[in-house]
């Protein structure tokens, strides 16, 4: 058995509807039909209202870079191999806050315009808008 990895995400009954949209290049977000609003990480309930009566959704895609953070050092496979690498929680266009890894981004800025590209399924952001 190979080592651990700490970047492959555990899909569940509930979140593979997710994983499998982001396999494709889709990123999914949850919509409450009570109040409204989305929310991103998925959730079976709004973490607004309470309410169950939420629904998955495509998001566009575009989002602005809220806070960063330049990783030099993690001891976490596979971690250790790809740094320094940057984290970083964006606001998407359609409303929710999330964490992600920036990709071919140089001399960021608070509130750029970021677009969503996948890596091995996985939803990470780079220059766009």
């Amino acid at each position: 058995m190979g080592a651990a990895r700490f970047d492959v995400p555990e899909v569940d009954a509930f979140t593979r509807t997710y994983w499998d949209a982001a396999a494709q290049g889709r990123l999914l977000i949850r919509r409450c039909g009570a109040c409204g609003r989305a929310h991103h990480y998925p959730r079976e309930f709004c973490p607004h209202c309470w309410s169950e009566e939420v629904a998955w959704e495509e998001a566009s895609g575009r989002a602005t870079l809220y806070t960063w953070s330049t990783v030099h050092r993690n001891d976490l496979p596979p971690f250790g191999d790809r740094t320094p690498y940057v984290a970083a929680v964006v606001d998407l266009a359609e409303g929710p806050r999330m964490m992600t890894e920036l990709v071919e981004c140089r001399d960021m800025v608070a509130g750029m315009p970021l677009r969503v590209t996948f890596r091995e399924g996985k939803p990470v952001f780079g220059p766009g808008g």
